[in-house]
Order: C-alpha cells, then sequence, then structure tokens
C-alpha cells in the first residue's frame, strides 16, 4: 500500500522530507508555492480513534490537503463525470511511517479508517460550507469499499 496505484486525476501525493537528530525531526508538510497548492480557507484538526473510519463525503468547489499523525488508511473514489479516471478508486496510507500530504480535489470522494490513535491535519481551500459538503454511504455499492479490511501485507 505504499504506492496509490491506480492514480486518480488531480490528486497528488507529496512524500515529505524528515530531517531528524538527536532532538526529534522537523518535517515541512507544504508551502503556498507547491504547485498543489491553490489557496488557502481554513486549517482544521481532527482526532480518530483506532478503527474508527470517516467516509464518504466530498466536495463540490472544495480542495483537501491532507496530513496524518498516527496512521490513516485512505481511500478515494472519483466521482466526477468529465473526468478521465471517474470510478476509480485508490487506497494508500499517511501518517508517521508513511509521511505525505495528499491533495483531494473538488468531486473525488474520501475517507480515511484510524490504524491506531491519529490526528487528520488538514488546509481546505474554502472555509466550511455545509451547501458544498456531500455525504455517501460508507458502504455505497456503486463504490464497494469495505472500510473494515485492514490493508494487505506486502
Amino acid at each position: 500500500m505504499s504506492q496509490p496505484q491506480p492514480a486518480i486525476a488531480g490528486v497528488e501525493l507529496k512524500e515529505l522530507t524528515t530531517h531528524a537528530d538527536e532532538r526529534g525531526f522537523f518535517r515541512e508538510i507544504i508551502r503556498e508555492t507547491d504547485p498543489a497548492f491553490e489557496r488557502f480557507g481554513q486549517w482544521s484538526h481532527s482526532l480518530m480513534h483506532p478503527g474508527s473510519a470517516k467516509a464518504w463525503h466530498l466536495h463540490r468547489r472544495q480542495t483537501d490537503w491532507w496530513y496524518a499523525i498516527g496512521t490513516l488508511k485512505v481511500a478515494l473514489y472519483d466521482t466526477r463525470e468529465n473526468s478521465p479516471t471517474q470510478g476509480t478508486l485508490m487506497q494508500f496510507l499517511i501518517g508517521d511511517g508513511h509521511p505525505a500530504c495528499v491533495k483531494i480535489p473538488p468531486g473525488v470522494a474520501h475517507g480515511c479508517r484510524a490504524l491506531e490513535k491519529s490526528h487528520l491535519i488538514y488546509l481546505t481551500s474554502h472555509t466550511y460550507d455545509p451547501d458544498d459538503e456531500l455525504r455517501l454511504p460508507h458502504d455505497d455499492p456503486a463504490i464497494g469499499y469495505d472500510w473494515s479490511a485492514w490493508p494487505p501485507i506486502t
């Protein structure tokens, strides 16, 4: 699960560099000059208990950038009608052992499951707007994703 396959158009996974020494580490997550970054709307933090899942939701106009502390299994599903990757499902890990920042564009359904106590830190391109947020059932048959499954052993 280290490399997300297949790719969804517009989704970007930025692997992060960690600078560690005897004091701890420093890790830069995102810069406003990164090509994947568009604009800042809101910065949020979500605590997830082991085994809990949050899925599915998507936005009409908002882009999300996710970063995790702990370990999250992330799944993305492309719902966009005019996308070359419509109907594509991606899954991958982010967090302590998989330091990355993932860009989730509008129209891509997203969710995650905490494999341990985890924190999801995320930026959004717009401030919260309930009219922009859409939800799908966690067991939506059109997606067919099993949130209870653990990542495969590789």
